[in-house]
Order: C-alpha cells, then structure tokens, then sequence
C-alpha cells in the first residue's frame, strides 16, 4: 500500500501527511556504543565533505515512466573527481530527457549530463568536466558501506528545502527497514533494505550524502515522512558496484563518454523481509527455520517472502505472493543484497530457487531477465503526447506486462479522445496493438483529419477496454511525429522522424479544406463523404483498403459499442468501397441509372423515416418543432501549445443555432464563453440529424460575446441537408420589458428543451471585472434578463411564438474574487440580442470590403468592425445631475430615451487605441456629431456610419463632460477583424503573443514599445527553469528591443544553443525586471504558429533548431 506521508526528497515533488501505522512497530538494536568523536572531529571532515557537495538545478524536459515533465532542485556529491562523476538520487537523474548543472560551493556552475540511472534502486550518477572548476579546491567523498551501523551519529549535508548549505544531525536507527512507498502510480524502490534516522530532511536534499565522523559516505539520503522527522537513506553495497564499473569505462574526464553496460538482472518478483513469526504463520517448517538460522548470522530475524510477481515475467506463475525463498544456487538466501548479487551475475542464466509454500518444499529453475531490456531507452512524441512501452516499474505498479504501449503523457489528441494518463494502448484503428512499432505503423497511414477508434485500459479499471475516436490533428498544432532515443554517451535524448516523409499523417491538410467531415456516422445508414480524408477522397487505414462505419444493426457482424448520451450505437464495419467513398453495389451487371434510382429511393426512405421519427417527438411544444432543426451542440477543445488570449479552459460546451446555410456554407452563431479562440478544434453535433462533423473558427467579434462557426453542409448527406435548416431570425422589433419570449436548448442528450419565460430586463448593461489572468470579458453590452430560465449551464436561444429567433441566449465568463487573494471561476447566462448578429451575417453574405478567409473551399470577404476602444458603463441621470450635469442635457437625455435615462461614462480606454490620451476615466459621453447618446448601440451605429461616410476619417464628433464642463472632441475609432489572434511564437517554452483586447484593457502597455506577451509557459522548459512565467511582457532581450512578434523573431533567431540570455520583463502590475535564461535548442527550439487565410489551416514554422536533432514539442 502507498503511505502518503512519505516522499520522494527532491524540490518538485508536494507533501501529503498520513501515516501509516506498522512504521512504528519496535525494534531491538544492538547496544549503543560510546565513542570519543569531538566536535572538532565533526568540523575537520565537514570542512572535506562541504566542498564536494553539490547543487543539482534539474529540468525533466518531457514526461517519461514515472516522472512528469518538471523543474526542481536537489544535491549530489563528487565521488570520482578526476573522471568528474556526481552520485545522486534516480529520481533526480530522471529515468527520461533531462537537463542540469551543478552548483559548487562557490557558485561555479557547470553543465552535468546523466551517465546512469538505476532501473529499480533510487541512484544514478551525473558527470561533468572537472576542468571547469577553476577556483575551488575540493576532494571526492569516499563510499564506505561498511560503516554504516545502528547508533551511528551522523550528519546530512545537502541544499535542504532550499538553502544552499544544510548540515542535519542525527542518529541511525535501523538498517533493515522495508522500502519506503511514495506512490502507486509513481517511482518506488523495492527488493533492498534502507537506512532510518530521525534527521528531519525536507524537499531539496535528495542525493545529499549521509556522512560519518571521518567524512565517509555511509548511505544517500532518498526520502522523508512529512509527518514526522524520519529520513531514509539507501544503503551503499550496489552504488559502490556501479561506480566500479563506470571507472572502468574511461580513467579520466572525456569529451564523448563511453557509454557502460553495468549487468542488472530480475525476475520481476519483489520480495519483502518478513520476521521468522510471519513465516511461520505462513506454513514455514520448523526444521527449514533452524536449518535457515544455522546458516545465517546470528542477528537474521526473519526470511525473503514473495510479495508480488509482473504478469509475463520469469517469475510468473512459478512464483506466489507468501512463498518463502529458502534458497538459490543451493546457498540459504535471507538478504536482499546476496539475491541480488546472485541475479546480477547471473543474467540471461538459469538459477536454482528452493521455496517454501504453505509447508510445501518446491524446486524451481528460473531464467534472469536483463533488467536493462524492460527499461525503455526511447519514446513516441505525437501531438504532444508521450508513449513508450511499458517500463518494469510502472508494470508492477500496475501489474501488466512489460513492454505494452503506455501513455505517460496523453498531450492533445488523446486528450481530447478522453485517453487519461497511464492508459495502455490495446487497439487503433482496427489494429491490436501489442508494441510501439506497431502503433507507429498504423499512424503513419492516418492523413490529418482522419477519425479511429482506440481501445484502452487503465490500472484503475483493467478487467474493461474502454472505446474512444481519436482524431488526428488537421491543423499543424504540434511537431510532426518523433521518436527519442537516448544516448548514454552524450546524456541526451537524440529526436528523429518517427514516419517516412511520404506519410499522410505528414500532409499539410490543405487539401482537404473542402471536405471538413470523414466518414461522419447516420442513423439512417447513409454514408456522407467530406474532409478529414486523405488526398485520394477515401480514408486510408493499416489494412491498405478502404473503410468506413455504418450505424444500421447486422446481427452477423461483429460490434463496438459508442457511448453516447443517446445510448449505445451499434457500428459495423464495411471494407469494399468505390473511391468516391459510397458503398460499392453487390451486383456488377447493373446499370448505373438503376444503381442511382436504388440510391435516390433509399435516401427518400430515410428521409421519410427520420422525418416521422422527428414529428413524433412526445409533449414536443411548436416552438421546440420548429427550433430544433436549427439547434447544434458544441464541443470545443484549444490546444495547449496554442492556449491564447487567456483562454481559462481546454475543453467547452455549449449549444448555437444555425443562422444560414446554403449548399457552400453553413454559419452557426454561438457566445464566446463555448468558442473563446479562434486556435480551436469544433466539432458540430446537429439536433435535427444524428450526425458530426467539424466545424471552423470564422469570426469572433471584437466586442460581443458571440462567435460565428462555419461548416460544410454537403458533410451532411443529402438527408442530413433536408431536415437541417437556418433559423429565422428577427432582429427587430427589439424585445421589451414584460415580452413573452420562448427559452429553447439542448440538453446534454441533444434534447430539445423549452420553457415559457418573460423578459424582466431587455437592456441590462454588464459590468464584468477583469480576471487575475486577463481573457474576453463581454463590454459595452446590453443582455436581456428573464424572470425564469434553466440554470447557468444551460444555453441556447430565444424566439417567439412562431420559432423566429429574437437573442441568443448565451454563456458569460466572470471570476468571482474572495478574501485572501483567491478567485474562482464562474459562469452565467443572459440574451445577446440578435440585431448585433444579423447585422455581421449581412456583411458576410452581401461580401462586404474585408480580408478573404477560405471557408469550404472558397474565399469569401469577412467584414472588418469600426468601434471606439473604450470600456464604458451606464450612470443614472439622477448621479449624472450631482455631478453637475446640466437641466438641458438631462432633459435632452431623457427625451431620446425615457426609458433607460442614463448617460454613458467612461471606464478607461484600451491601450494602444485611437482614443487613448483623449478620453479620461469619468467622462461622461453626452452626443455624437451632435446627436445625444444614452446606450451602447447609439455608440454603434455611429461607428458604422463613419464606414459609410465619403470622407471617412474614423473620427468621431463627441460632445463630454468632464469636471462640470462640456468638451468637444475629435476622437478616433479603430478598425478590428474578427480573426482573433492568428499568430503565436513558442521560445523556449513561453508562447508568446501581442498583446490581446483583454490585455490592453486593463489601460496600461510598457513604454518600451508595447513588448510582446507571455500568455502561458510549458512545465520541463527553460523558462520554467528560470521563472519567466505569464502574465508579463518581454521588452528586452540581450539589450535589443523586443516592441513586436517581428522583431522579437528577429532577435531570438540570432541567439545560439546554451547562450545565456538576459531577458527584460514588465509584469502586468508595472513592476520591471530583469532574468537570465540559458537557451536550450536541442528540446525546445523556437517555432511560430501562424493561421494562414488562404488555405484556413494553422502552420507551423521552426525559426531556430539545432541542425543535428531539430527536435520539436
């Protein structure tokens, strides 16, 4: 069992506190004996010990086994200074890519590369040059085993919870305690004994020497009980072997290291020391016990009894948990080091075991597994996730066999399926999968777009496969496939191309910008062909032939089973298939006018069944019959290496309605609070047809909270196109308070769901505070209220009684903020009228000046947006007159709208517009262009008349208030598109940005030039390593300014692997600082992410890698 309370010692790793109850079981130690060490004996050998203690700063580039991707600190010490090798713990080695220096006592710091890591024990060894340390005098610790003993004062000297020196006194208790247990789906050491004192070691001092009065090393410091001052330390014997024969590898400091085989054997059994009382209990005769006590010192207490065997291992079924090992090779075996002396000399042998079960003698002959084959040397990076086989420990962690493909990291695209971490890949694509290289073959013959099953198990239900589709990335959101390999002689892992450049999967997804649906499932039987397909118009899977899923139940067929909210579909598989992607025709003498009647029937027959099924739809209102066919469920997923803007979420729902649709283009309309980026992955699931497909970022308003999604209607069949239809919307006349209006929406289950509300408030204005991590917040805004609706989750639209769209009813992001500094993330929903949408999807369909965007295939002008970036919010004429408003203008204001009567003020302007530095926070708006104003739209519409103005200079006429006096002003407006931001540089794991509305609103930007913005950073990266995290500018790099993206690629792509950058930052509250920051080219080279309007795909682009391994995240 895990016990919470003990952990790992290294800095990245969090305390839980619990305790478990058999570490205070009591134990008699041999009599302490007294000696006469002096304090001046202590200061002598740590005077020696200090200067060969060193601070490990360690960066996990990638997740791997049973580590995360992650940065911390911990201590090492010299044990080889003329070779230039640094014992320390396996948990700070890392069992995966990892990067580190070592920091001596007097600040030289030096690169140190992994040599070794241990397989099962927590040790491994660094190396580094000792001619780097030119102005420190130091001496390598000796390893003495041997010393280590019961009532032995020691001391610990490490970087203990930080601090650079820390010498901690204390006293070893025991030397035969069991193994502590960090975690069960983490690294844990076992089949060894470890050391305990009462030295209080904390997070930082892992691999710290445990030193006697002479200066000795006697045992490595490895972990802690948070709940008490318990520290455990690994006894010496086996790190003693390993660094024997690492000096054999080279007999001093080279360049290019040979890499050293260092023989480790197993049988995938643990074994735990249980006293001679369990055994007994366990069926152990009396005359094995004396026999065993004979041969063994007198202290021995107790034997090696099974705990546990890996399924697929030497061990497994000759092995039992409770058998108790009597011997090996004919010798009595009662310590973990003999049997592993025996194991490691003996590997790729047999060996002779005699046990005990349950008073049973058995002779078994076993063969010794190399433990370095089921350690895994290399691993897949696709879409951001890491696989690799299974390694002995996550195995026995979780008792599968060695070698599985297992998800340490499930990244984007399995994410995004549901595939949690730790899974085990069974089977893709219609393949089992059983190794790496077999996933590796199926992906390569996916093009992007594609959609496949995967089947998989997890440790915490492992008797059930679990289905899920995965789709492949169509946007170039990641790197393409590698594969790592690590290299024991250099210490790093070496990136190569996992596929051969001819792939699918390689492809740009250009092509297939047309055809946004591959194989979308029907209810009906229908097949409708679309995108997310390879060059040829077909889907390509491993078996080389065509494929694709029908939904209609064929009892002689085999089934998976999705689970949906709907129930369970039943799908089988058709292979032979024309390559137009329609099912090919049985009989071939046919002529193609009967195959196309035949077709034209079957499509009539399905229309007409589909259509009764819809009509029939029980206690269904005439509103919810003629909305839902418009109605559309999103499900929204934002990739991490392209999280912009803000954006507080990877994952959204939230349903829309279709507000046109013709043969080329399909546009739904949907808040921002579902579709907040425009770098997102949609996928459409319909309300009046069974069927999903994908859908495309086309516009997202500057200002209001809703985004326009396109899709390609021919995706949908041509049944799927007759019952799904364009809402009818109706913008005017504007609702009023006391209204009736109709709330329809869709529940999670596609239901369509309706109530009879009334609208209490058409023209509340929001009043949204900015988040700690600045995103969209809806401004200048007028929603509708009503008296009752379905709860904050639930959106959708509002309509008539004829089913005409007035608003839609969508969800707003707010952060609700408490005492101490804590906030929380909330959700409401509120009416967007639907004047604000109607009058976009105007410009759009009368192709109105604008950037073209490719949508469906064809490019079409998307309309740019005039509007004055400055937040404003209503006050009462009533507050307006104590501020010393005039009779005439209060009177005006209430003439041109009785019934807000309120004058707008304003809360601040956006940095870096036109209206900056001419308005100031508390003017009140009274006119424009002589005209009063009382609400947002008024603002609005004069911006839009500016567009169809002559002389049109985008300034405004505008007639405030300030300080009991009435300014006129010429204030200019801006000019905004609705692509959001469509450009992203990823430098050494900070992603990179210009600054966003959400941003410059808070009214400040760095007089440096702007700077660009750090919206997120990567765990494992360089920048994690040295602190520069989001939420700040980078204006400075080097000295050089960094005003924009241009120039900020400008100056990174002149930087080198490993040069030290000193790095200039403005935080969002003012504050400026400045960091250093070593490049590191080999894990994280510098890459953009750009949408291109052309082809309607994100591009990725490296700007700077290095020429050896442009490895990429």
């Amino acid at each position: 069992m895990e016990d919470p309370s003990e952990r790992l010692g290294s800095g990245d790793l969090d305390p839980v506190s619990a305790v478990k109850t058999d570490d205070f079981s009591m134990e008699i130690d041999p009599p302490f004996q007294e000696n006469a060490v002096t304090a001046e004996d202590w200061r002598k050998s740590l005077s020696k010990v200090v200067p060969a203690v060193v601070v490990l700063r360690i960066t996990a580039t990638r997740a791997f086994d049973t580590e995360s991707a992650s940065a911390s600190y911990a201590t090492g010490f010299v044990v080889d200074k003329r070779r230039g090798i640094i014992l320390t713990n396996r948990h700070v080695v890392k069992p995966g890519p990892v990067v580190a220096e070592a920091m001596f006592l007097n600040r030289e710091e030096v690169p140190v590369h992994p040599i070794y890591r241990d397989p099962v024990h927590d040790f491994g060894f660094y190396r580094y040059d000792p001619s780097a340390i030119q102005f420190l005098t130091y001496e390598e610790i000796p390893l003495a085993p041997e010393g280590a003993c019961v009532g032995l004062e020691i001391r610990v000297v490490g970087n203990d919870s930080g601090e650079k020196v820390s010498i901690l006194a204390g006293t070893l208790a025991r030397l035969d305690r069991d193994a502590p247990h960090y975690k069960k789906d983490g690294y844990n050491d076992f089949n060894t004994f470890y050391m305990q004192a009462a030295s209080g070691t904390k997070g930082g001092s892992s691999g710290s020497p445990v030193i006697d009065w002479q200066g000795r090393a006697v045992g490595l410091n490895a972990g802690s009980k948070t709940t008490s001052a318990s520290a455990f330390f690994l006894p010496l014997e086996r790190v003693v072997r390993a660094l024997k024969f690492l000096q054999k590898g080279s007999e001093t400091y080279v360049d290019k290291w040979m890499a050293v085989s260092i023989p480790r054997g197993t049988l995938q059994v643990t074994f735990l020391h249980k006293g001679f009382d369990e055994t007994r209990r366990l069926g152990l005769r009396s005359e094995t016990e004396q026999t065993v006590r004979h041969a063994s010192p007198i202290s021995e207490t107790g034997m090696l009894v099974v705990e546990s065997a890996v399924p697929g291992g030497p061990g497994y079924k000759h092995l039992e948990p409770g058998d108790v090992l009597v011997r090996v090779n004919g010798e009595v075996i009662t310590q973990f080091l003999k049997l592993e002396t025996i194991l490691d000399d003996s590997v790729n042998s047999n060996i002779e075991l005699q046990i005990e079960r349950g008073g049973v003698s058995k002779s078994l002959t076993l063969t010794v597994q190399d433990l370095h084959s089921i350690t895994p040397d290399y691993f897949l990076q696709v879409s951001g996730a890491i696989i690799h086989p299974l390694s002995y420990q996550q195995a026995r962690n979780f008792r599968f066999h060695c070698g599985l493909v297992y998800v340490t990291e499930p990244g984007y695209m399995l994410f995004k399926a549901g595939v949690p971490r730790h899974a085990i890949i069974k089977k893709f694509a219609g393949e089992e999968i059983s190794c790496l290289e077999e996933l590796i073959s199926v992906l390569s013959k996916l093009s992007r777009g594609a959609r496949v099953p995967l089947e998989y198990i997890s440790y915490v239900d492992r008797h059930r496969r679990k289905s899920v589709l995965v789709t492949v990335d169509r946007h170039e959101w990641y790197a393409p496939p590698q594969i790592y390999t690590r290299d024991d002689s250099t210490g790093l892992w070496i990136a190569k191309p996992a596929f051969q450049s001819d792939s699918p999967f390689l492809s740009s997804g250009t092509k297939d910008v047309g055809n946004l649906a591959s194989n979308p499932i029907s209810l009906t039987g229908e097949h409708a062909c679309g995108g997310d397909v390879s060059e040829g118009n077909h889907q390509e899977l491993v078996d080389g032939v065509t494929s694709m899923e029908t939904n209609y139940e064929d009892p002689l067929e085999d089934v998976s089973h999705h689970n949906g909210s709907d129930g369970i579909v039943k799908k089988r598989r058709v292979d032979d298939l024309s390559t137009d992607g329609s099912v090919a025709d049985i009989s071939l003498n046919e002529s193609e006018e009967t195959k196309l009647e035949k077709s034209g029937a079957i499509q009539d027959d399905g229309l007409m069944d589909y259509q009764g099924a819809t009509a029939a739809t029980a206690n269904a209102s005439i509103t919810e019959r003629v909305i839902e066919s418009t109605l559309v469920m999103f499900e929204v997923h934002v990739p991490p290496s392209c999280m912009l803007d803000g954006v507080h979420s990877q994952h959204f729902f939230g349903t829309g309605v279709i507000i046109y649709q013709t043969q080329g283009m399909g546009l739904v309309a949907v808040d921002k609070n579902t579709v907040a980026v425009s770098s997102s992955d949609v996928l459409l699931s319909f309300a009046a047809f069974p069927i999903e497909i994908p859908g495309e970022v086309v516009f997202l308003h500057p200002v209001h909270n809703y985004a326009l999604i396109s899709y390609d209607p021919s995706a949908l069949g041509p049944v799927g196109a007759s019952v799904v239809r364009a809402a009818e919307l109706l913008p005017e006349p504007a609702l009023s308070r006391g209204d009736s209006v109709y709330l329809v929406g869709l529940s999670r289950s596609l239901q369509a769901t309706s109530r009879k509300s009334v609208v209490t408030n058409p023209c509340a204005a929001l009043n949204i505070g900015s988040a700690d991590s600045p995103r969209y917040r809806a401004t200048n805004m007028e929603v509708i209220e009503l008296d009752t609706d379905f709860g904050s989750s639930f959106s959708g639209v509002l309509t008539d009684e004829h089913g005409r769209v007035q608003a839609l009813w969508g969800s707003f992001s707010t952060q609700l903020k408490f005492s101490g500094s804590t906030s929380e993330d909330h959700q409401f929903v509120r009416g967007i009228p639907i004047y604000a949408i109607s009058q976009v999807l105007d410009k759009i369909i009368s192709a109105a000046n604008g950037p073209p965007l490719l949508i469906n295939g064809v490019k079409r002008p998307m309309p740019l947006v005039r509007i004055l970036e400055v937040e404003l919010y209503p006050t009462l004429l009533s507050k307006a007159r104590s501020f010393g408003l005039s009779d005439v203008w209060i009177q005006a204001l209430v003439k041109k709208d009785p019934i807000r009567r309120q004058v707008l003020r304003v809360k601040g302007c956006l940095a870096g517009s036109k209206a900056e530095n001419l308005l100031e926070q508390g003017d009140m708006i009274l006119a424009i262009n002589k005209e009063p104003v009382t609400c947002f739209l008024d603002i609005e519409n004069a911006c839009q008349a500016l567009d169809k103005s002559n002389t049109n200079d985008g300034l405004l006429q505008m007639t405030i208030f300030r300080q009991g006096r009435e300014v006129e002003l010429l204030v200019g407006t801006d000019v905004r598109d609705g692509n959001g931001t469509t450009r992203t540089v990823n430098w050494c794991g900070c992603v990179v940005q210009d600054p966003h509305s959400a941003v410059r609103a808070l009214g400040f930007l760095p007089e440096e030039g702007h700077g660009v913005y750090v919206a997120r950073w990567c765990h494992g990266s360089p920048v994690h390593r040295y602190g520069l995290y989001a939420l700040q500018w980078i204006v400075e790099i080097n000295g050089k300014p960094t005003p924009d993206l241009d120039s900020f690629v400008n100056v990174t792509k002149e930087l080198e692997h490993g040069e030290f950058v000193r790095i200039r930052t403005i935080h969002l509250n003012g504050k400026p600082r400045v960091l250093t920051l070593k490049q590191d080219l080999h894990y994280w080279p510098t890459w953009e992410l750009r949408f291109n309007p052309d082809t309607a795909v994100w591009h990725r682009n490296v700007i700077k890698a290095l020429n050896c391994s442009s490895s990429s995240v």
